[in-house]
């Protein structure tokens, strides 16, 4: 049965009440309730989106493609000349990988930051590394063996301290990872004749290359394939111009937006500052259409 007229008008007008209660109350409840936070779409992405997984599963299975041509061409070598002290020629081959978020996910502590509304601390990072909760990279466990299998060894370079080594291996270990006990160099990881400053990684890969071609390096933060110094905007723009032929060939980069050094390069890498003071930093180098 149709309703009448006067029915009709009476539904459509409480139907528009109730939205309208809806539209006032709502939206400014949850606001209230949720305080904004840098990194919740971040971590969001990396841990519920197909494309974060789709995007990691590309690199890795794009670098397996070049792998033969890599072993093949024995000039081929993936260090920066400015690294490289020793010819690479006739060495075995061997790969390099940074761990976090290259090679282990860590989201789930991004995601304890986000929801206690805290940031970074060094004893509750070490805690998360001694949980050994991480979780593989996607596409990473496919390309290890399928580097393995060409007789490609595999190291990992990480900014983790040599104190976290034995819980970094076992984590490792523990996603399926196939690796030796000294193929994880920790920081501060004692390299003869080369003085590593800061976090640096440069020591660490000459160490390397002292006795294996790298074929290529994985990383997300540029700092993983060469030194950097300044950290600054410009200085990064600068160093990823003069290698923008390796990318994707001999340097390959997964995505990582919840944290890196590119952050600190745009508020002078002082964490001193607080952070709303940061954060108004990286609000003014946003880029707006002109």
């Amino acid at each position: 049965m149709r309703p009448t007229w006067s029915l009709l008008f009476l539904a459509l007008a409480l139907t528009g009440c109730h939205r309208d209660a809806v539209r006032d109350a709502a939206p400014h409840e949850s606001v209230a309730s949720v305080p904004a936070d840098d990194n919740l779409n971040a971590v969001a992405w990396m841990q519920t989106s197909a494309e974060y997984r789709a995007n990691s599963l590309q690199t890795y299975r794009a670098a397996i493609r070049e792998l033969d041509r890599a072993i093949k061409d024995r000039d081929w070598d993936a260090l920066a000349p400015s690294e490289r002290a020793n010819p690479a020629r006739g060495l075995p081959p061997a790969v390099v990988f940074d761990v976090d978020e290259t090679v282990l996910d860590n989201s789930p502590y991004q995601a304890r930051l986000v929801v206690a509304g805290t940031e970074y601390s060094e004893p509750e990072w070490d805690n998360w590394v001694r949980e050994q909760k991480a979780t593989a990279v996607p596409g990473v466990l496919e390309f290890a063996k399928a580097a393995q299998k060409r007789g490609v060894a595999l190291f990992f370079i990480s900014n983790r301290a040599v104190h976290l080594k034995d819980a970094t291996i076992a984590n490792l270990r523990s996603v399926g990872l196939d690796i030796r006990d000294d193929s994880f160099l920790g920081l501060g990881t004692v390299v003869p004749d080369c003085e590593q400053q800061g976090s640096d990684k440069n020591c660490r890969r000459q160490l390397i290359g002292r006795k294996y071609r790298v074929l290529m390096q994985f990383g997300d933060q540029l700092g993983d394939f060469v030194e950097l110094a300044p950290n600054t905007v410009a200085n990064r723009d600068t160093v990823l111009e003069a290698h923008r032929d390796w990318i994707g060939e001999r340097w390959w980069v997964l995505a990582n937006p919840t944290y890196g050094s590119w952050e600190p390069a745009l508020f002078d890498n002082n964490y001193r500052q607080p952070r709303d003071a940061r954060r108004e930093v990286k609000r003014e180098a946003l880029r707006l259409a002109k």
